[in-house]
């Protein structure tokens, strides 16, 4: 990209938002995408986007709103935000008490309505570390196996005399919860295992929005960690499929505009399934980790956010899976 095209997308990008209360505000509509010119990258520099717009709102319908905000290495860490009749339902946190503290802040300039629910959409410390300062006394929503692993990582944190890890009350009792804000009815999903054990997914019927928490990474590169490599591929052909969804909303990486949303899913599911692919084959290769690593063909996806460091972590996650060594 050109020094005068970034700064012409810049411009851009600042035409399009205003500011409310030190935040920059979007309409869905308007976000940018390829009509503008913007790269489909989840990098801001390589967008267009100056990192002064952030943390920012995306309008998705009414009361409905994405919230991005930018976390190290440089790109964005997305919640749902619900405003019902008398209180907010958030989906995903940030990853520091201060970044969750400002998504708090930021959300009263919208409501004064108080937090009320609380959805666990990835148990990642990159969306629950900020959780010790949401209200007391809100509605968590998690699914069994998040639960399980907020527990091992609130007993390592204790022990390792690190800051308290929020541990919820409870778990969902089946797959499927649903939850009247007042202003629209909020279905919260698990459709399998996807980036963790425990994926949660926030549908909203009426406005056919779906959050995908990181079930739905845009344009970073399959970040398999905690990752189930071929069931991730099952889940989000599963979201693809869903009735009533027009604009799918990712947990990191930018949020599209609805049309461009399904074709970057249809894309990250793609990208699942190469590295899944290219993985089993340089598995076949014999070569160690490290040879597979050197020897890997990523094509455009080595040019994806977080493709270095992430691509021999899939490596050595797709092998445990044809290994039978992932947890059951």
């Amino acid at each position: 990209m050109t020094r005068s095209h970034t700064f012409r997308s810049a411009l851009i990008g600042a035409a399009l938002a205003t500011s409310l209360g030190g935040v920059s505000f979007l309409s869905a509509q308007t976000v940018a995408g390829p009509a503008t010119g913007q790269p489909r990258t989840a990098d801001p520099a390589v967008r267009g986007i100056p990192l002064s717009e952030f943390p920012r709102f995306v309008k998705l319908a009414d009361n409905v709103y994405g919230y991005e905000e930018i976390r190290q290495p440089g790109f964005t860490t997305v919640s749902l935000v619900v405003v019902g009749r008398d209180g907010v339902l958030i989906a995903d946190g940030q990853g520091s008490p201060a970044a969750t503290q400002t998504m708090l802040d930021r959300i009263k300039t919208i409501t004064p309505l108080p937090i009320k629910w609380y959805i666990v959409g990835s148990d990642h410390g990159d969306h629950t570390a900020g959780n010790n300062v949401l209200p007391a006394g809100i509605t968590y929503v998690v699914q069994r196996n998040s639960l399980a692993q907020l527990k091992r990582d609130s007993t390592a944190a204790a022990t390792a005399g690190r800051a308290a890890v929020i541990v919820p009350p409870r778990a969902m009792t089946g797959d499927e919860e649903t939850i009247d804000v007042g202003t629209t009815r909020v279905v919260v999903k698990f459709l399998g295992r996807a980036h963790t054990g425990g994926d949660l997914m926030v549908h909203l019927p009426r406005e056919q929005i779906l959050f995908m928490s990181e079930a739905y990474l845009n344009r970073v590169f399959p970040a398999m960690r905690s990752a189930y490599p071929s069931e991730w591929v099952e889940v989000t052909n599963k979201a693809l499929a869903l009735p009533n969804v027009r604009h799918f909303i990712p947990g990191h990486g930018f949020i599209e505009t609805p049309a461009v949303s399904r074709e970057e899913l249809v894309r990250f599911r793609d990208a699942i399934i190469q590295v899944n692919a290219e993985a089993k084959r340089l598995k076949g290769l014999g070569l160690s980790v490290e040879d597979a690593n050197k020897q890997a063909n990523w094509g455009e996806l080595s040019g994806w956010f977080l493709a270095g460091q992430q691509a021999p972590v899939a490596i050595r996650k797709v092998w445990e899976e044809l290994d039978g060594k992932l947890p059951k």
